[in-house]
């Protein structure tokens, strides 16, 4: 079998660097050959700056150029709604495969096109290529709620033993499950399991199966040979460039009137996975004191997860760099708790015990104080207070974690009682206002952590 397959997923806020994806275009180019298949395999139309401001449509300068064999659908591909990633399937030259998202009992988008699996020829090789999404889609991305999302496992064993009985010479699962790509590759007849949705690159073999992931943000193409089973990993910022697609999003960019400089940062402000999930960080700061400033709220919550990775903010600040920041198009929210479950909510902010994400801690706040002791309890201050049952307390924060039960199962929807400005408008206000300069003030402490291989934030005694 001959048959190689470069892999992309998670582009993301990649689209605004037009630098950037023009390489990966390039290098997908320079890679291809007759026995080649191009896969993608979900959250390549958002978020991001670029994304927000054309609903995902920048995806199509790279599509156009690259012309993918075939993708399946990420969580953020419904950030803007059914209709929308419709109409950008409709236009886009790939075939969207989607095995496990449904609507009104039938597949989401066939009547544009979009199919549970399909059959590729390669060079000679015949190959079966099934699409998944991660079933928890529906609760957290409010543009999915009206989707069905149903078992993965099961709709790739129907789908692979369909394709099996075609006589394909090999199954690829295009997989937007991250952590269920294990069980996938346990459960399932298929060759290997392309996948995306969790940012980390890895590149592994489970009973057999090959499993991989590029990693976010267009960074790293992914090359597999299944007749060898070699992956080569080849890095982006070496590539040879499509001129035209950094050209394409360079202009759209230009026309998205958002470079206006709204702040100044001496000391960067880092972004990166390992400083938003361990603790109290300056960027968490920074957008969860936005909130509580912009609703003269008791408290301020930003989920770690919604922080984008990116590049620093140092230097001159504008509305484009807070954008890549929070690139959703969701207003901040201002809820009302009661004592009883502002306590709650700041013990599911730690990810040690609970699911959404293990061995992180997913909270930053402002006006509130959480201190975990050694026996992993958790103690919470609202502006250096007890925090009182029956007390009434405002708390800003994202619309998007009253729809989940991701994370903070606490909130929903009844606690709101006020809706702000989009995200990123708020902590423009507040940086023209008050300034961009966070610092860390003991936030969230963990005191005589239970075990040494526990993260730690900033501000860890």
């Amino acid at each position: 079998m001959s048959v190689r397959l470069l892999h992309y997923s998670d582009l993301e806020n990649g689209y605004d660097d037009p630098n950037r994806v023009g390489r990966l275009a390039g290098l997908i180019a320079a890679r291809r050959t007759p026995e080649t298949v191009v896969v993608g395999t979900g959250d390549n139309t958002a978020p991001g700056v670029l994304s927000m401001v054309s609903e995902g449509r920048q995806a199509l300068d790279f599509f156009s150029a690259v012309e993918p064999v075939a993708d399946t659908f990420g969580n953020h591909d419904f950030d803007y709604g059914p209709d929308a990633i419709r109409d950008i399937v409709a236009e886009s030259p790939q075939t969207w495969v989607s095995a496990n998202v449904e609507l009104d009992g039938d597949t989401f988008g066939a009547d544009v096109g979009v199919v549970p699996s399909t059959v590729v020829d390669a060079d000679g090789t015949s190959l079966g290529l099934v699409g998944v999404t991660e079933p928890e889609t529906a609760s957290m991305c409010p543009g999915a709620s009206d989707l069905t999302f149903t078992d993965p496992v099961a709709a790739v064993s129907d789908e692979a033993d369909a394709l099996r009985r075609r006589g394909v010479d090999a199954v690829v699962v295009l997989s937007h499950l991250g952590s269920g790509d294990d069980e996938l590759a346990r459960r399932t007849d298929v060759d290997a399991v392309l996948g995306g949705h969790v940012h980390s690159k890895r590149i592994d073999r489970v009973d057999g199966t090959i499993l991989t992931r590029p990693g976010a943000n267009g960074h790293t193409l992914l090359e597999i040979d299944l007749g060898s089973g070699t992956v080569d990993a080849h890095a982006v910022a070496d590539g040879p460039k499509d001129e035209a697609v950094e050209a394409s999003l360079v202009a759209r960019r230009d026309d998205a009137g958002l470079e206006e400089v709204v702040g100044h940062v001496a000391t960067p402000l880092v972004r990166d996975r390992e400083q938003k999930g361990r603790g109290e960080c300056r960027i968490g700061n920074f957008i969860a004191d936005a909130y509580r400033w912009a609703a003269d709220a008791d408290a301020g919550l930003q989920n770690s997860g919604g922080i984008r990775e990116g590049a620093a903010l140092s230097g001159a600040v504008t509305v484009a760099d807070l954008v890549s920041v929070v690139p959703f198009d969701e207003p901040v929210t201002v809820t009302e708790l009661t004592g009883a479950e502002l306590r709650t909510l700041c013990e599911q902010a730690d990810g040690w015990r609970f699911s959404a994400l293990p061995d992180r801690w997913h909270a930053h706040v402002s006006g509130l104080a959480i201190r975990q002791d050694g026996d992993g309890r958790i103690t919470a201050t609202v502006d250096g207070q007890p925090i009182e049952d029956e007390e009434t307390y405002t708390l800003a924060t994202s619309e998007y974690l009253l729809y989940t039960d991701h994370e903070f199962p606490v909130l929903d929807e009844h606690h709101r009682v006020d809706r702000l400005d989009t995200q990123y408008e708020v902590i423009a206000e507040y940086a023209r206002e008050r300034g961009i300069d966070p610092e860390i003030e003991g936030r969230i402490r963990r005191v005589a952590a239970e075990s040494p291989e526990r993260p730690v934030g900033e501000s860890v005694d």
